[in-house]
């Protein structure tokens, strides 16, 4: 049996939806989720593979080592041996705690089903290779990339269960939350069209914005845009910022420095467009324009809308 927990705080995103479909190639799979979300919504988890939600409401999310006792309480109680999580924020936490309570292997960042030898593909060194994971005890813990497989409606909506679990009283309270503004969050998007300091000013940014309305894209930037202030640090994309894997990347005007790489190269197709020919980002880059942006995007802009207009 097949576990995936789901933290439904703020709805349930693509990446949950991706978890249950990768938990579905692997055997017949149960969802596990918290808080407040209408039986109704959690239900259609059901379209992606899960033969049944558990929710227990008595569990809000906010204390990660509260939701670790809930999940292996659940496991325990269903004979579950694999557990998956998404690869967010919720997953990199919980997911280690629950490895060390359930005595289980853990393989965190999977882009890969196992293969015939039980070995799961892993990205290592910041995306720049491959590694191959295989876990030797009964139980395993596998926390899912994001966009690394797409979700796929296989079924209809299943059973809402209520659940009661042990997992104590929860000891952190969290006071605020402030939430990303616009429509796609970076981490779920599968189009992004980013820019650098080499659009000159935050003035500059509507060609950029337009583009990305044209596309349906979410819109990002490098770090020292965002440290002065012309984009929302929410943008910032790269090691030290969001990680993404969208199937396009077009990146206008940022040279491509090793820590903005390490958190993009995981784009499945990535478009540059830079006045400098020796730029870095050239090198990781599928597809090449060198020009000004001033001249390229406005031009790429047009062509576009003529496209979609036929």
């Amino acid at each position: 049996m097949i576990l995936v927990y789901i933290n439904s705080t703020n709805g349930i995103s693509k990446a949950s939806f991706e978890a249950v479909t990768y938990a579905k190639k692997l055997g017949d799979v149960i969802a596990l989720s918290n808080g407040s979300l209408s039986s109704d919504d959690l239900a259609h988890i059901g379209s992606y593979g899960a033969s049944k939600v558990l929710v227990d409401r008595g569990v809000s999310g906010d204390d990660q080592q509260q939701v670790t006792r809930m999940i292996a309480e659940v496991a325990s109680s269903n004979g579950v041996n694999t557990v998956v999580f998404s690869h967010d924020l919720h997953g990199k936490s919980i997911a280690p705690m629950l490895s060390v309570s359930m005595k289980a292997g853990l393989v965190q960042g999977a882009i890969s089903l196992p293969d015939a030898e039980g070995c799961i593909d892993v990205n290592v060194f910041s995306g720049k290779a491959i590694g191959k994971v295989k876990v030797n005890s009964s139980s395993k813990i596998i926390s899912l990339l994001p966009n690394s497989l797409p979700p796929e409606e296989t079924g209809t909506a299943c059973a809402v269960e209520e659940v009661a679990t042990q997992a104590g009283n929860a000891l952190i309270k969290v006071l605020s939350t402030k939430k990303p503004e616009g429509e796609i969050p970076l981490p779920e998007a599968e189009l992004v069209v980013s820019a650098g300091r080499g659009l000159k000013g935050p003035e500059n940014w509507g060609m950029v914005e337009d583009l990305a309305q044209i596309l349906g894209a979410a819109t990002a930037c490098s770090r020292p845009v965002a440290d002065i202030g012309w984009r929302p640090h929410h943008e910032h994309v790269g090691q030290t910022g969001v990680a993404i894997r969208p199937n396009l990347y077009i990146a206008i005007g940022i040279s491509g420095a090793i820590q903005h790489l390490a958190g993009v190269n995981g784009s499945k197709v990535i478009v540059v467009v830079n006045t400098d020919p020796e730029a870095p980002f050239f090198k990781a880059a599928d597809y090449g324009v060198v020009g000004d942006a001033f001249e390229v995007v406005p031009r790429l802009n047009e062509a576009l809308k003529k496209f979609k207009a036929s």
